[in-house]
């Protein structure tokens, strides 16, 4: 039987190998990382074959998956719901872009109540819900101004309470691509003889333009969902959007698939939309680098 003092009969050797013997440790970081990655990723499988057995498929199918109605919707749904919804768009984002330009160089500007007004709009639209903007078109301004039409009808009044709403944000976005651009920029057109306004115009905005590209398509992304508020204006059959569209045929169907319908169609812009804003953003941090 071993003494206690065996140890110290050992050689030099066998003590240097013992303590040459490597120490336990614990998972490397990178283990740790690759559990935790495989629990997460468990976690979501469990989820979702929870979520697809606990589901009820046949009644979701049955209220919002039948093709006899969604087949009733065409082409209507595109030739007009989804044409209106492009063009309440497009003249909301072409009212925006230009009274957003302007209040973004008031915002810069030297003079200071062409600042305090530009910021006092902003603040105010930016802090309103659309909704209360469409509302206000509708109702406000044919009571505060009686006899007086906004041009272009249905479709003015919208393009007017879409532009004044994303106004607000362009402008932010304007004043910082301007502001992003370096100052040497506007020197150096000083120097060649360009008056300021003609350097703004001629020099700094294009490169303005290139900055806040990405967050532009953003704002029209967003301006194409927030169309759905046009039905608070009171529209004809003919100038129903996509969403006023989807739920009235709803209604006559007592069925949801045309709520579906409508969706995917919202889908066919913002997803292509969203991948371009992608590739510009990543083109732009590539720039960057």
């Amino acid at each position: 039987m071993p003494s206690s003092c065996d140890h110290l009969e050992r050689g030099p050797h066998q003590l240097f190998e013992a303590r040459a013997q490597p120490r336990r440790r614990g998972l490397t970081r990178r283990q740790k990382r690759s559990l935790s990655r495989g629990a997460q990723y468990a976690l979501f499988v469990a989820a979702v074959i929870a979520l697809a057995v606990g589901a009820d498929w046949g009644r979701l199918a049955n209220q919002f998956a039948q093709g006899d109605i969604a087949r009733q919707m065409f082409p209507d749904v595109i030739t007009l719901a989804l044409k209106n919804t492009v063009l309440y768009t497009v003249s909301g984002f072409t009212v925006g872009l230009a009274l957003g330009m302007v209040l973004a160089l008031m915002r810069l500007s030297s003079v200071g109540p062409y600042r305090w007004l530009a910021g006092v709009y902003i603040e105010i639209f930016r802090g309103l819900p659309a909704l209360l903007i469409f509302i206000f078109i509708g109702v406000a301004v044919p009571l505060a101004f009686p006899g007086v039409e906004i041009p272009g009808g249905t479709y003015g009044k919208v393009a007017l309470a879409l532009g004044l709403v994303a106004a607000a944000y362009m402008a932010e976005t304007f004043r910082a691509g301007i502001q992003a651009v370096p100052k040497g920029q506007m020197e150096a057109a000083r120097s060649l003889g360009f008056s300021p306004a003609r350097a703004m115009i001629s020099i700094i905005l294009p490169q303005a333009f290139r900055i806040i590209l990405p967050p532009l398509t953003n704002e029209l992304v967003l301006l194409f969902k927030d169309s759905s508020l046009v039905l608070f204006l009171g529209v004809t059959l003919e100038e129903r959007e996509l969403s006023k569209f989807g739920r009235d045929l709803a209604s006559q169907t007592a069925n949801s698939t045309p709520i579906l319908v409508a969706g995917l169609c919202y889908l066919l812009i913002t997803i292509p939309l969203g991948l371009v804003v992608r590739r510009m953003e990543a083109k732009a941090q590539e720039a960057v680098k």
